[in-house]
């Protein structure tokens, strides 16, 4: 077996939300609706998302949904990292559009910046200097 890629991300987000973090992946974050589907026996959405026609996220809404056992250091996924050329600028283009962010930091081992920010859900996402 030889892995090509990383095909895509699978997150999870409540019904309630659904809305809401539809907006954020696509508006706030800009990845482009590649579909989105209801799925009646399911009563949840998938919502399929590109970023610059590469990477793929399915957000799924669903009614029984489950918060994380502990936050951050639960068992699984811990964060998602996107990488960007100027993270303070990305950081400040977050804070213009009301998402909640933490401060900038700088990696110890290569010494570039980042920062964590947050879904509607209250998932965890990063910003890492290209």
């Amino acid at each position: 077996m030889k892995i090509e890629s990383i095909h895509h991300i699978a997150l999870l987000t409540s019904t309630e939300l659904y809305e809401a973090s539809k907006v954020f992946y696509t508006e706030v974050l800009g990845f482009t609706i590649i579909a989105e589907t209801f799925r009646k026996e399911r009563n949840s959405y998938k919502l399929d998302l590109a970023l610059n026609g590469v990477y793929q996220i399915e957000l799924f809404s669903f009614p029984d949904f489950k918060e994380r056992a502990s936050f951050p250091e639960s068992k699984g996924l811990r964060h998602l990292a996107f990488g960007v050329k100027d993270v303070a600028s990305s950081r400040q283009w977050l804070l213009d559009k009301a998402v909640r962010t933490e401060e900038l930091r700088i990696d110890a081992l290569t010494g570039k910046e980042f920062v964590f920010f947050y879904d509607p859900n209250g998932q965890p996402l990063e910003l890492y200097q290209l």
